[in-house]
């Protein structure tokens, strides 16, 4: 009797297993046909040489990478505007998903729709037309009017690709903040008061470490396809704010130096992963303090 007990749940063990391996198989073959067999593409093709009229050769040098510092202001640029253009989705994205998980009321489908409406519309259309709203017949004619002399000008700076992207991905960071505010416990808060603490130090000590979950999710969302950004700078900085996406366009359709370019999108992946570590570790050391209710 116990046998066949015993046997009926290896075969139940059996069966599950093999549900689950079919079910891993479509993801499986995803992350290996678009991502694993890419990668290795990718850094076959940084060991290799660039042939007289362009393209690849193969070849085993890690010339490629040491000619990776005559690309550094593009790696610098990416970086920095990343880092800033993350730091202030933040700062906007907080105060708007606190207002609406915690003071909107009936008001809150509306605006959260309001947040959501602008990824109707085509990432393209949507740099497009602050390109319209910076260029000349936009915002400086219009301060201009008003007697701003002379006129500003907006457009090929760094504030303009800062305002493209920040206002491309705030949604992403606005969601997962939006989240972990619904979900915080409220009774901590109101705890926290009756102990004295007043609103400032309540949510420096208690809102903020509970919600930063959602902080961190969403600056991930924002800061890795900030650092792959190629259309904002082209469109918004003109050729003139250059990031790591515009040169590999340059080297991979202008110069056709494609070991090269590999080398610098491997070098864009490992900065991208150094820096989501270091900033997953730091917070993590963070969440590891105490919340304290004073």
């Amino acid at each position: 009797m116990e046998d066949s007990e015993g046997r009926s749940k290896t075969a139940n063990g059996r069966g599950s297993g093999l549900v689950t391996a079919l079910l891993l198989v479509p993801t499986t073959a995803w992350y290996l046909f678009l991502l694993v067999v890419p990668l290795g593409i990718l850094i076959v093709f940084s060991l290799g040489t660039r042939t007289d009229v362009g393209g690849y050769s193969p070849g085993l040098t890690l010339q490629n990478y040491a000619d990776l510092p005559t690309r550094w202001p593009a790696f610098q640029n990416t970086l920095t505007l990343a880092l800033i253009g993350t730091i202030l989705c933040a700062l906007v994205a907080y105060p708007l998903a606190y207002y609406l998980a915690t003071r909107a009321g009936q008001k809150r489908t509306v605006l959260l729709i309001l947040v959501i409406l602008p990824f109707w519309t085509s990432f393209l259309v949507r740099t497009y037309a602050w390109l319209q709203i910076l260029g000349a017949n936009g915002i400086p004619s219009l301060l201009q009017t008003l007697g701003v002399e002379p006129r500003p000008v907006f457009l090929n700076t760094h504030a303009a690709v800062l305002l493209g992207i920040v206002y491309n991905y705030l949604p992403l960071m606005v969601f997962p903040l939006y989240v972990s505010l619904e979900r915080l416990d409220k009774r901590l808060i109101e705890a926290s008061k009756d102990l004295g603490a007043n609103r400032l130090r309540t949510f420096f000590q208690v809102t903020l470490p509970l919600t930063a979950p959602g902080l961190v999710s969403g600056a991930l969302l924002v800061f890795i396809p900030m650092m792959g950004e190629y259309i904002i700078p082209s469109i918004l900085g003109g050729g003139k704010i250059y990031f790591v996406g515009n040169a590999l366009v340059d080297l991979y359709l202008q110069s056709r130096n494609w070991p090269l370019g590999s080398a610098a999108a491997i070098g864009l992946i490992a900065l991208v992963v150094l820096t989501a570590t270091v900033y997953l570790r730091l917070t993590r050391v963070s969440s590891q303090r105490d919340v304290s209710l004073l």
